[in-house]
Protein backbone atom coordinates (compact mmCIF):
# COMPACT_ATOMS: atom_id res chain seq x y z
CA UNK A 1 0.00 0.00 0.00
CA UNK A 2 1.64 3.30 -0.90
CA UNK A 3 2.93 5.60 1.55
CA UNK A 4 -0.06 8.30 1.05
CA UNK A 5 -2.72 5.59 1.92
CA UNK A 6 -0.84 4.50 5.15
CA UNK A 7 -0.72 7.81 6.30
CA UNK A 8 -4.34 8.22 5.83
CA UNK A 9 -5.48 4.76 7.88
CA UNK A 10 -6.21 5.94 10.96
CA UNK A 11 -8.83 8.39 9.67
CA UNK A 12 -10.08 5.14 8.15
CA UNK A 13 -9.76 2.82 11.12
CA UNK A 14 -11.20 5.36 13.44
CA UNK A 15 -14.32 5.37 11.13
CA UNK A 16 -14.28 1.60 10.67
CA UNK A 17 -14.15 1.18 14.95
CA UNK A 18 -16.98 2.94 15.63
CA UNK A 19 -19.40 1.04 13.22
CA UNK A 20 -19.10 3.14 9.89
CA UNK A 21 -17.73 1.82 6.67
CA UNK A 22 -14.86 3.92 4.82
CA UNK A 23 -12.95 3.26 1.66
CA UNK A 24 -10.36 5.14 -0.43
CA UNK A 25 -12.14 6.37 -3.60
CA UNK A 26 -11.30 8.76 -6.67
CA UNK A 27 -8.16 9.86 -8.16
CA UNK A 28 -6.12 8.55 -5.46
CA UNK A 29 -7.26 4.79 -6.19
CA UNK A 30 -6.43 5.44 -10.31
CA UNK A 31 -2.80 7.19 -9.78
CA UNK A 32 -2.11 3.74 -7.43
CA UNK A 33 -2.86 1.54 -10.34
CA UNK A 34 -1.83 3.35 -12.70
CA UNK A 35 1.60 3.91 -10.68
CA UNK A 36 1.53 7.78 -10.37
CA UNK A 37 2.09 10.13 -7.99
CA UNK A 38 -0.95 10.83 -5.65
CA UNK A 39 -1.68 13.93 -4.72
CA UNK A 40 -5.44 14.19 -2.73
CA UNK A 41 -6.45 10.78 -0.74
CA UNK A 42 -9.88 10.93 -0.35
CA UNK A 43 -12.39 8.69 2.23
CA UNK A 44 -16.19 7.82 1.91
CA UNK A 45 -17.69 6.84 4.15
CA UNK A 46 -21.28 5.92 5.53
CA UNK A 47 -20.67 7.91 8.25
CA UNK A 48 -22.61 11.63 8.36
CA UNK A 49 -21.08 14.82 8.62
CA UNK A 50 -22.09 15.52 12.05
CA UNK A 51 -20.81 11.53 12.92
CA UNK A 52 -17.10 12.78 11.34
CA UNK A 53 -17.14 15.64 12.89
CA UNK A 54 -17.50 13.94 16.63
CA UNK A 55 -15.25 11.45 15.88
CA UNK A 56 -12.30 13.45 15.17
CA UNK A 57 -10.85 16.45 17.13
CA UNK A 58 -9.68 18.56 13.84
CA UNK A 59 -12.27 19.06 11.30
CA UNK A 60 -13.35 21.56 8.66
CA UNK A 61 -16.97 21.87 7.26
CA UNK A 62 -16.60 22.39 3.28
CA UNK A 63 -19.56 21.75 2.36
CA UNK A 64 -21.92 19.14 4.96
CA UNK A 65 -25.09 19.86 3.07
CA UNK A 66 -23.29 17.41 -0.26
CA UNK A 67 -21.95 15.45 2.49
CA UNK A 68 -17.78 16.54 2.99
CA UNK A 69 -15.49 17.09 5.72
CA UNK A 70 -11.86 17.79 6.21
CA UNK A 71 -10.10 15.66 8.19
CA UNK A 72 -7.03 16.99 9.67
CA UNK A 73 -4.50 14.58 10.64
CA UNK A 74 -0.86 15.03 11.02
CA UNK A 75 -0.91 18.33 9.08
CA UNK A 76 -2.58 16.45 6.71
CA UNK A 77 -6.08 17.44 5.32
CA UNK A 78 -8.13 14.25 4.22
CA UNK A 79 -11.59 14.94 2.16
CA UNK A 80 -14.25 12.64 3.74
CA UNK A 81 -17.88 12.55 2.39
CA UNK A 82 -20.89 10.55 2.92
CA UNK A 83 -21.95 7.87 0.77
CA UNK A 84 -24.89 9.58 -1.63
CA UNK A 85 -26.27 9.72 -4.58
CA UNK A 86 -26.70 12.95 -6.30
CA UNK A 87 -30.89 14.15 -8.69
CA UNK A 88 -32.43 16.85 -10.44
CA UNK A 89 -29.38 18.75 -12.31
CA UNK A 90 -31.29 21.56 -13.77
CA UNK A 91 -28.61 23.53 -15.18
CA UNK A 92 -26.37 21.10 -16.42
CA UNK A 93 -23.98 22.50 -13.81
CA UNK A 94 -25.06 20.92 -10.51
CA UNK A 95 -27.16 18.41 -8.49
CA UNK A 96 -30.19 20.47 -6.73
CA UNK A 97 -30.86 17.23 -4.67
CA UNK A 98 -27.94 14.96 -2.43
CA UNK A 99 -29.26 12.20 -0.71
CA UNK A 100 -26.88 10.17 2.05
CA UNK A 101 -27.03 6.32 0.98
CA UNK A 102 -25.44 3.64 3.24
CA UNK A 103 -24.22 1.85 -0.01
CA UNK A 104 -20.65 2.13 -1.37
CA UNK A 105 -21.99 0.96 -4.41
CA UNK A 106 -24.78 3.96 -5.09
CA UNK A 107 -22.28 6.03 -3.94
CA UNK A 108 -19.40 5.01 -6.79
CA UNK A 109 -22.71 4.50 -9.34
CA UNK A 110 -22.63 8.87 -9.44
CA UNK A 111 -19.71 9.17 -10.39
CA UNK A 112 -18.25 10.63 -13.54
CA UNK A 113 -15.63 7.91 -15.59
CA UNK A 114 -15.26 3.86 -14.17
CA UNK A 115 -11.61 5.01 -13.27
CA UNK A 116 -12.74 7.34 -10.71
CA UNK A 117 -15.38 4.92 -9.29
CA UNK A 118 -12.98 2.16 -7.79
CA UNK A 119 -12.78 2.42 -3.96
CA UNK A 120 -10.14 0.77 -1.88
CA UNK A 121 -10.06 -0.61 1.84
CA UNK A 122 -7.82 -0.93 4.27
CA UNK A 123 -6.46 -3.95 3.76
CA UNK A 124 -5.71 -2.62 0.02
CA UNK A 125 -8.65 -4.64 -1.49
CA UNK A 126 -9.74 -3.08 -4.83
CA UNK A 127 -13.55 -2.70 -5.16
CA UNK A 128 -14.49 -2.38 -8.88
CA UNK A 129 -18.04 -2.40 -9.60
CA UNK A 130 -17.74 -0.69 -13.16
CA UNK A 131 -14.75 -1.84 -15.08
CA UNK A 132 -12.69 0.79 -14.16
CA UNK A 133 -9.31 -1.29 -13.62
CA UNK A 134 -10.04 -3.44 -16.93
CA UNK A 135 -10.75 0.39 -18.66
CA UNK A 136 -7.24 1.71 -16.57
CA UNK A 137 -5.34 -1.10 -18.29
CA UNK A 138 -6.85 -0.53 -21.81
CA UNK A 139 -5.98 3.39 -20.86
CA UNK A 140 -9.29 4.00 -22.20
CA UNK A 141 -11.89 7.22 -20.51
CA UNK A 142 -15.50 5.68 -20.20
CA UNK A 143 -18.66 7.14 -17.87
CA UNK A 144 -19.98 5.06 -15.47
CA UNK A 145 -23.58 4.35 -16.98
CA UNK A 146 -24.60 6.25 -19.87
CA UNK A 147 -22.64 9.08 -21.14
CA UNK A 148 -25.46 11.08 -21.82
CA UNK A 149 -26.91 10.69 -19.01
CA UNK A 150 -23.22 11.80 -17.08
CA UNK A 151 -22.57 15.13 -19.42
CA UNK A 152 -26.53 16.06 -18.77
CA UNK A 153 -26.06 16.14 -15.10
CA UNK A 154 -22.52 18.50 -15.16
CA UNK A 155 -21.90 19.41 -18.69
CA UNK A 156 -17.81 19.96 -17.50
CA UNK A 157 -17.43 16.32 -17.39
CA UNK A 158 -17.03 16.43 -21.31
CA UNK A 159 -14.01 18.62 -20.67
CA UNK A 160 -12.67 16.50 -17.46
CA UNK A 161 -12.74 13.89 -19.86
CA UNK A 162 -10.45 15.09 -22.59
CA UNK A 163 -8.30 16.78 -19.88
CA UNK A 164 -7.95 12.76 -18.93
CA UNK A 165 -6.86 12.29 -22.16
CA UNK A 166 -4.16 14.82 -21.86
CA UNK A 167 -2.65 13.91 -18.32
CA UNK A 168 -3.38 9.83 -18.45
CA UNK A 169 -2.64 9.60 -22.42
CA UNK A 170 -5.66 7.63 -22.36
CA UNK A 171 -7.99 7.78 -25.42
CA UNK A 172 -12.10 8.28 -25.50
CA UNK A 173 -14.05 5.42 -25.55
CA UNK A 174 -16.78 5.36 -28.72
CA UNK A 175 -19.79 5.92 -27.29
CA UNK A 176 -18.13 8.73 -25.24
CA UNK A 177 -16.73 10.54 -27.93
CA UNK A 178 -19.96 10.53 -29.62
CA UNK A 179 -21.59 11.63 -26.35
CA UNK A 180 -19.47 14.78 -26.37
CA UNK A 181 -20.08 15.27 -30.21
CA UNK A 182 -23.89 15.55 -29.32
CA UNK A 183 -23.66 17.52 -26.02
CA UNK A 184 -20.81 19.85 -26.70
CA UNK A 185 -23.47 22.70 -26.58
CA UNK A 186 -23.98 21.93 -22.88
CA UNK A 187 -20.89 23.46 -22.04
CA UNK A 188 -22.16 26.69 -23.00
CA UNK A 189 -24.03 26.79 -19.51
CA UNK A 190 -20.97 26.15 -17.38
CA UNK A 191 -18.88 29.16 -16.25
CA UNK A 192 -15.64 30.50 -17.83
CA UNK A 193 -13.49 30.06 -14.70
CA UNK A 194 -13.96 26.61 -14.53
CA UNK A 195 -13.88 26.06 -18.52
CA UNK A 196 -10.53 27.92 -17.96
CA UNK A 197 -9.03 25.47 -15.13
CA UNK A 198 -9.74 22.51 -17.01
CA UNK A 199 -8.61 23.74 -20.56
CA UNK A 200 -5.26 24.68 -18.85
CA UNK A 201 -5.14 21.30 -17.36
CA UNK A 202 -5.22 20.14 -20.45
CA UNK A 203 -2.50 22.60 -21.87
CA UNK A 204 -0.28 20.95 -19.09
CA UNK A 205 -0.33 17.27 -19.76
CA UNK A 206 1.63 14.80 -21.63
CA UNK A 207 -1.27 13.65 -24.31
CA UNK A 208 -1.88 17.33 -24.36
CA UNK A 209 -1.63 16.88 -28.62
CA UNK A 210 -4.27 14.21 -28.65
CA UNK A 211 -6.28 16.24 -26.63
CA UNK A 212 -6.55 19.80 -28.07
CA UNK A 213 -7.02 17.89 -31.27
CA UNK A 214 -9.93 16.23 -29.44
CA UNK A 215 -11.30 19.93 -28.73
CA UNK A 216 -11.28 20.84 -32.11
CA UNK A 217 -12.51 17.66 -33.67
CA UNK A 218 -15.62 17.33 -31.31
CA UNK A 219 -16.84 20.81 -31.12
CA UNK A 220 -15.83 21.64 -27.93
CA UNK A 221 -13.53 25.00 -28.93
CA UNK A 222 -17.28 26.31 -29.78
CA UNK A 223 -18.08 26.75 -26.55
CA UNK A 224 -15.07 28.21 -25.03
CA UNK A 225 -13.78 32.10 -25.07
CA UNK A 226 -13.07 33.71 -28.35
CA UNK A 227 -12.44 30.45 -29.80
CA UNK A 228 -15.28 30.12 -32.25
CA UNK A 229 -13.77 31.29 -35.24
CA UNK A 230 -10.82 29.49 -35.24
CA UNK A 231 -10.91 25.91 -35.95
CA UNK A 232 -8.10 25.68 -38.35
CA UNK A 233 -5.88 27.76 -36.13
CA UNK A 234 -6.45 25.75 -33.45
CA UNK A 235 -6.02 21.95 -35.05
CA UNK A 236 -2.59 23.57 -35.67
CA UNK A 237 -2.20 23.76 -31.64
CA UNK A 238 -2.78 19.93 -31.67
CA UNK A 239 1.03 19.87 -33.45
CA UNK A 240 2.71 21.25 -30.26
CA UNK A 241 3.59 19.60 -27.41
CA UNK A 242 2.72 22.18 -24.72
CA UNK A 243 3.11 19.94 -22.07
CA UNK A 244 7.14 21.02 -22.52
CA UNK A 245 6.51 23.97 -21.31
CA UNK A 246 6.77 24.32 -17.34
CA UNK A 247 4.28 27.47 -16.97
CA UNK A 248 0.74 28.47 -17.90
CA UNK A 249 1.77 31.58 -19.10
CA UNK A 250 4.14 30.20 -21.05
CA UNK A 251 1.21 28.15 -22.50
CA UNK A 252 -0.95 30.72 -23.27
CA UNK A 253 1.07 32.64 -24.68
CA UNK A 254 1.81 29.67 -27.63
CA UNK A 255 -1.84 29.76 -27.71
CA UNK A 256 -2.10 33.37 -28.30
CA UNK A 257 0.60 33.33 -30.85
CA UNK A 258 -0.20 30.20 -32.87
CA UNK A 259 -3.75 31.58 -32.81
CA UNK A 260 -2.89 34.84 -34.07
CA UNK A 261 -4.88 36.74 -31.21
CA UNK A 262 -4.82 40.21 -31.85
CA UNK A 263 -6.44 41.50 -28.78
CA UNK A 264 -4.15 39.83 -26.40
CA UNK A 265 -5.74 41.48 -22.82
CA UNK A 266 -9.17 40.86 -24.32
CA UNK A 267 -8.68 37.37 -25.29
CA UNK A 268 -7.71 36.74 -21.76
CA UNK A 269 -9.93 38.77 -19.96
CA UNK A 270 -12.75 36.54 -21.33
CA UNK A 271 -11.52 33.41 -20.06
CA UNK A 272 -11.31 35.45 -16.58
CA UNK A 273 -7.55 35.37 -16.06
CA UNK A 274 -6.12 37.24 -13.09
CA UNK A 275 -4.82 40.87 -13.95
CA UNK A 276 -1.18 39.75 -13.36
CA UNK A 277 -1.29 36.75 -15.54
CA UNK A 278 -2.82 39.08 -18.23
CA UNK A 279 0.05 41.39 -17.29
CA UNK A 280 2.68 38.44 -17.70
CA UNK A 281 1.50 37.30 -20.81
CA UNK A 282 0.39 40.18 -22.71
CA UNK A 283 4.48 40.92 -22.15
CA UNK A 284 5.30 37.83 -23.34
CA UNK A 285 3.50 38.26 -26.46
CA UNK A 286 5.39 41.76 -27.42
CA UNK A 287 8.90 40.30 -26.64
CA UNK A 288 8.13 37.09 -28.21
CA UNK A 289 7.34 38.72 -31.22
CA UNK A 290 10.41 40.53 -31.29
CA UNK A 291 12.75 37.24 -30.81
CA UNK A 292 11.10 36.10 -34.04
CA UNK A 293 12.92 38.26 -35.90
CA UNK A 294 16.05 39.09 -34.13
CA UNK A 295 18.01 37.64 -31.62
CA UNK A 296 18.44 38.90 -28.01
CA UNK A 297 20.21 42.26 -27.76
CA UNK A 298 21.34 43.31 -24.32
CA UNK A 299 18.91 46.05 -24.43
CA UNK A 300 15.80 43.94 -25.17
CA UNK A 301 16.99 41.37 -22.44
CA UNK A 302 17.11 44.47 -20.39
CA UNK A 303 13.73 45.45 -21.24
CA UNK A 304 12.07 42.33 -20.85
CA UNK A 305 13.43 40.84 -17.95
CA UNK A 306 15.05 37.91 -17.22
CA UNK A 307 12.04 35.61 -16.35
CA UNK A 308 10.16 36.76 -19.60
CA UNK A 309 13.23 36.18 -21.68
CA UNK A 310 13.37 32.56 -20.67
CA UNK A 311 9.57 32.21 -20.76
CA UNK A 312 9.74 33.78 -24.68
CA UNK A 313 12.70 31.93 -25.39
CA UNK A 314 10.84 28.41 -24.31
CA UNK A 315 7.97 29.42 -26.59
CA UNK A 316 9.72 29.88 -29.52
CA UNK A 317 11.75 26.90 -29.01
CA UNK A 318 8.35 24.84 -29.06
CA UNK A 319 6.80 26.55 -31.62
CA UNK A 320 9.75 25.66 -34.10
CA UNK A 321 9.65 22.38 -32.80
CA UNK A 322 12.75 22.48 -30.21
CA UNK A 323 13.09 22.49 -26.64
CA UNK A 324 15.02 25.41 -24.28
CA UNK A 325 17.56 22.73 -23.38
CA UNK A 326 19.60 23.90 -20.54
CA UNK A 327 22.53 24.72 -22.01
CA UNK A 328 20.72 27.44 -23.88
CA UNK A 329 19.01 28.18 -20.56
CA UNK A 330 22.30 29.02 -19.08
CA UNK A 331 23.98 30.79 -21.82
CA UNK A 332 20.34 33.65 -21.54
CA UNK A 333 20.94 33.91 -17.67
CA UNK A 334 24.90 34.26 -18.23
CA UNK A 335 24.05 36.95 -20.98
CA UNK A 336 21.42 38.66 -18.52
CA UNK A 337 23.97 38.77 -15.66
CA UNK A 338 25.99 40.55 -17.86
CA UNK A 339 24.53 43.28 -18.16
CA UNK A 340 26.19 46.34 -16.51
CA UNK A 341 22.50 47.29 -14.29
CA UNK A 342 19.23 45.12 -13.91
CA UNK A 343 16.85 48.21 -13.30
CA UNK A 344 17.04 51.76 -13.37
CA UNK A 345 17.52 51.59 -9.83
CA UNK A 346 20.92 50.65 -10.16
CA UNK A 347 22.12 53.22 -12.08
CA UNK A 348 24.98 55.74 -10.59
CA UNK A 349 23.27 58.64 -11.79
CA UNK A 350 19.79 59.95 -10.66
CA UNK A 351 17.02 62.76 -11.14
CA UNK A 352 19.24 65.02 -8.30
CA UNK A 353 22.03 64.29 -9.99
CA UNK A 354 20.58 65.73 -13.49
CA UNK A 355 18.85 68.76 -11.60
CA UNK A 356 22.57 69.85 -10.18
CA UNK A 357 23.94 69.08 -13.12
CA UNK A 358 21.68 71.29 -15.31
CA UNK A 359 20.35 73.88 -13.08
CA UNK A 360 17.00 73.25 -14.78
CA UNK A 361 13.22 73.32 -13.35
CA UNK A 362 12.21 69.61 -12.84
CA UNK A 363 9.62 68.44 -15.85
CA UNK A 364 9.30 65.65 -18.22
CA UNK A 365 12.39 66.25 -19.71
CA UNK A 366 14.19 64.51 -16.61
CA UNK A 367 12.03 61.41 -17.54
CA UNK A 368 13.46 61.28 -21.34
CA UNK A 369 17.07 62.04 -20.34
CA UNK A 370 17.72 59.36 -17.61
CA UNK A 371 16.24 57.09 -20.00
CA UNK A 372 19.03 57.91 -22.32
CA UNK A 373 21.35 57.49 -19.68
CA UNK A 374 19.92 53.99 -18.50
CA UNK A 375 19.84 52.62 -22.21
CA UNK A 376 23.66 54.19 -22.95
CA UNK A 377 24.55 52.42 -20.02
CA UNK A 378 22.51 49.37 -20.59
CA UNK A 379 24.36 49.00 -24.27
CA UNK A 380 28.18 49.99 -22.83
CA UNK A 381 28.20 53.09 -24.36
CA UNK A 382 29.30 54.90 -20.87
CA UNK A 383 30.04 53.24 -17.55
CA UNK A 384 27.34 53.38 -14.96
CA UNK A 385 29.17 56.26 -12.48
CA UNK A 386 28.59 59.58 -12.13
CA UNK A 387 31.61 60.98 -13.62
CA UNK A 388 31.45 58.87 -16.80
CA UNK A 389 27.76 60.21 -17.18
CA UNK A 390 28.11 63.57 -16.57
CA UNK A 391 30.93 63.43 -19.21
CA UNK A 392 28.49 62.03 -21.86
CA UNK A 393 26.05 64.53 -21.19
CA UNK A 394 28.38 67.68 -21.91
CA UNK A 395 30.10 66.14 -24.79
CA UNK A 396 26.76 64.94 -26.34
CA UNK A 397 25.56 68.31 -25.44
CA UNK A 398 22.73 67.05 -23.80
CA UNK A 399 22.19 69.71 -21.12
Amino acid sequence: MNKEFQEALPVIRRLKEHGYEAYFVGGSVRDALLGKKIKDVDIASSATPDQVRSLFSRTVDIGSEHGTMIVILNGIHYEVTTFRTEKAYNDNRRPSEVTFVSSLKEDLKRRDFTVNAMAMDEEGTIIDYFRGREHADLKVITTVGSPHERFSEDALRMLRAIRFVSQLEFTLSTDTLSSIRENAQLLSKISVERKTMEFEKIMAGRGSERALKLVADTGIYEHLPCLKTKKQQFLQLSGLPFYLLSANEERWTALIYVLKISETEQFLREWKLSNRQIEMIAKNILFLKERINRKWTKQLLYESGLQCALQVEAVKNLIEGNVLSNEGRSELKALYQSLPIHSKNELEFGGTDLLQLSNQKPGPWMGELIKKIELAVVNDEVDNSKEAIKEMLKSCNLI
